[in-house]
């Protein structure tokens, strides 16, 4: 499982950490023609360098939580409002019931510090 989390937090956070700078350092506001990356693009241009990391930063963390509550709702230790449903995941054929979560933020603390 440790394998599987490693993989997905490098492809979904690391590189689309990596991905949203990129294009939002490259993008002409001018070309942009959907309203929310409109309005993204000009409060990230209107920001001070260091102000630049802290959003990324911020968005880091939000696909953290996001990925996060997915998980707990997946493994079983978390449940949606008002309504329960069952998940059975496995990774490789090993079940991940109350711990695909955990494991996951264990990994994201591991690296951050």
């Amino acid at each position: 499982m440790e394998k599987f989390i490693e993989k997905l937090y490098k492809a979904i956070i690391k590189d689309g950490i990596d991905e949203y700078k990129d294009v939002l350092e490259t993008t002409d506001l001018k070309d942009v023609t959907d309203k929310y990356w409109k309005k993204t693009l000009a409060l990230y241009k209107s920001l001070t360098l260091d102000n630049r990391e802290k959003m990324l930063k911020f968005a880091e963390l939000v696909m953290i939580d996001t990925i996060s509550s997915i998980f707990g709702v997946l493994d079983g230790s978390s449940s949606l409002q008002e309504e329960s449903f069952e998940c059975n995941v496995s990774i490789n054929g090993v079940s991940t019931e109350n711990e695909l979560q955990d494991t996951f933020l264990a990994y994201v603390e591991d690296i951050e510090d």
